[in-house]
């Protein structure tokens, strides 16, 4: 069994060395609260959108970094509902969800606290948190090659990946000579 517990392959599933606290999948940063209601308010400032592309567009938007899910965006879009911000309007059977005029009035007296998810996911493009959103790009990346890539764009690939793996490592053991 691995240090960490579970399996012993760290991408198998939850339990390796990228679970959360709770031993589910990490999803990026987390959101403070109030920051799916600011995004969600941005957003519709800028076009008519359903649920599921808010949630698309906040993950586009933060370079993977928030992928708020349903049960953070659609009980929001509810309450902003209520509150007479956002209205619901059926389009061709789905439900899109535009500003009201009240909505409108609240972003332009509300700048700082409509900006403040997208400050705080710029802020957090150092570290750790840029290198996720890439790490996830790439795998998508590999996981296209590995299903419908050719054998030698296959064979390209596994070149690249041992060339990166050399890079990496060599990467650590100059900042170990560093100390």
């Amino acid at each position: 069994m691995p240090p960490w517990g579970g399996r012993a392959e760290p991408w198998a599933g939850p339990s390796g060395p990228w679970a959360g606290p709770a031993g589910g999948p990490r999803r990026g940063r987390q959101a403070r609260r109030g920051h799916a209601r600011a995004a969600i308010l941005a957003l519709l400032g800028e076009q008519r959108m359903n649920g599921y592309q808010i949630i698309q567009e906040i993950a586009k938007r933060s370079g993977g970094a928030w992928q708020p899910g349903p049960g953070a965006i659609y009980p929001t879009l509810q309450q902003l509902e209520d509150e007479g911000l956002v209205r619901a309007e059926e389009d061709a059977g789905r439900r899109d969800y535009v500003l009201t005029d009240e909505g409108r009035a609240y972003l332009e007296g509300h700048p700082e606290e409509v900006a403040a998810p997208w400050m705080a996911m710029s802020a957090a493009d150092d570290g750790e948190h840029a290198l996720r959103p890439l790490i996830g790009q790439v795998a998508s990346a590999m996981w296209q090659i590995l299903a419908s890539g050719s054998p030698e764009q296959q064979a390209q690939t596994r070149e690249a990946l041992v060339q990166l793996r050399r890079r990496l490592y060599a990467i650590l053991s100059d900042d170990d000579k560093g100390e």
